[in-house]
């Protein structure tokens, strides 16, 4: 199945962000082996190439690791993991507060809101 490409952005970061995805929220644990170039590419349904310099920017930031012979690998760095995690999670929340600003609710409002939602359900 394809993933969810949108047109807007460059695709290489949005394949970027996708396997940042999967591996702060655990699919690829510390550690573990990531599915090749072109497995990768196939599912999403892009250019090998595009999938290369995807992964190009994550050896950058020494998210993953390149074995010779073995492939790439998760890194075992739990703290670089958990950094990348709350920085997305950072993001996330500035653009909820971002939006619901926008929707003209006041930071105790949007407090608010967050609370009975999450008592909710």
């Amino acid at each position: 199945m394809a993933w969810k490409l949108d047109s807007d952005r460059p695709i290489y970061a949005q394949l970027l962000e996708e396997i940042q995805m999967r591996i702060v929220s655990g699919k690829y644990p510390c550690g573990s082996r990531l599915p090749s170039v072109r497995e990768l590419s196939a599912e999403a349904g892009v250019n090998p190439n595009t999938m290369q310099k995807a992964f190009s920017e994550l050896e950058r930031s020494a998210l993953i690791l390149t074995r010779r012979t073995a492939g790439r690998f998760v890194t075992e760095d739990v703290s670089l993991i958990e950094q990348l995690r709350q920085s997305l999670a950072k993001e996330y929340l500035e653009c909820f507060f971002q939006n619901m600003h926008q929707l003209g609710y006041e930071r105790n409002e949007i407090l608010s809101f967050l609370k009975t939602e999450y008592e909710e359900g």
